[in-house]
C-alpha cells in the first residue's frame, strides 16, 4: 500500500467518524427540545425565557411574576397541569392575565 493510500483511507475513517457523531449530537438535541415546550405565564420576574410583550426584548425581562405573554421552558405535558400562586395555570398560548401597564 502506498503512503498516499494510507493517508487517503485514514483521512476518510476519520470523516465518516465525524459525520456519525455529528449525526448522534444532532439526535440528542432534537430528543432535549422535543421534551420541553414553551409554558405561559409561569415564569418569576426577569426569569422568562422570551416572548414578555411589548417594550421587551426577550429573555429575562419579563416585569412581573406570572406574566400572561411571557413564556418559560418547561418539561413536556406539564405546562397546562402546572398550579401557580394565586390560582393561576400555565398555558400552551399567551395568556392576557398579570401583564404590567
Amino acid at each position: 500500500m502506498s503512503k498516499k493510500s494510507i493517508i487517503g483511507a485514514s483521512a476518510l475513517a476519520g470523516a465518516v467518524a465525524m459525520a456519525i457523531s455529528g449525526a448522534s449530537f444532532v439526535a440528542s438535541t432534537d430528543n432535549a427540545a422535543a421534551a420541553t415546550e414553551k409554558c405561559y405565564g409561569v415564569a418569576l420576574v426577569g426569569k422568562n425565557d422570551c416572548a414578555a410583550g411589548p417594550g421587551t426584548t426577550c429573555a429575562g425581562t419579563s416585569k412581573v411574576d406570572f406574566q400572561g405573554n411571557s413564556w418559560k421552558y418547561v418539561d413536556a405535558g406539564t405546562c397546562a397541569t402546572m398550579s401557580l400562586d394565586g390560582d393561576r395555570m400555565g398555558s400552551l398560548e399567551p395568556l392576557t392575565r398579570d401583564i404590567p401597564a
